[in-house]
């Protein structure tokens, strides 16, 4: 069975546990609709990496990338095996732009992504790459809640 409802679907993916339950939900969707996954993964180098570093800042941000390229291959191997194609997507900046832009500029019918669940002062702190996301896309977005709370499925 197939859709045209969704053609494209981007998975942001940060290889969190949470980020592992969004790709199983945005399986589910692609499986139901007949659309390719582009997972997506964005290297944080602006706020990680401080403009006073410049020493380091070639390796670091050389981590980060290879970082981020490990958790692709596993991620691509799980949609790959679920019989879903599936395309890589490898950016760097700032995470909740990246993901508006590449969905919005690459005709993206939807968007998966995790949420870590942070209230209050967490959230204050830490800031929410997910709202930010559901704030500011004009590309519908599905956010899947961490495994604590009840009912928590795609």
């Amino acid at each position: 069975m197939s859709s045209d409802l969704y053609r494209n679907i981007v998975i942001a993916t940060d290889g969190s546990e949470n980020s592992r339950r969004a790709i199983s939900c945005g399986i589910e969707i692609a499986k139901l609709s007949g659309a390719t996954i582009h997972v997506l993964y964005v290297v944080d180098t602006c706020s990680t990496i401080s403009e006073k570093w410049t020493a380091c800042k070639e390796i670091i941000r050389e981590v980060m990338m290879n970082d981020g390229k490990k958790v692709m291959s596993k991620v691509k191997k799980i949609i790959e095996d679920s019989g879903v194609e599936v395309k890589e997507v490898l950016l760097e900046g700032h995470p909740a732009n990246e993901i508006i832009n590449f969905a919005g500029n690459n005709k993206m019918d939807l968007i998966v992504m995790g949420t870590l669940g942070k209230t209050g002062f967490e959230r204050l702190l830490m800031g929410s790459v997910a709202e930010k996301v559901v704030r500011y896309s004009k590309v519908p977005v599905v956010v899947v809640r961490d495994g604590n709370h009840e009912n928590s499925r795609c």
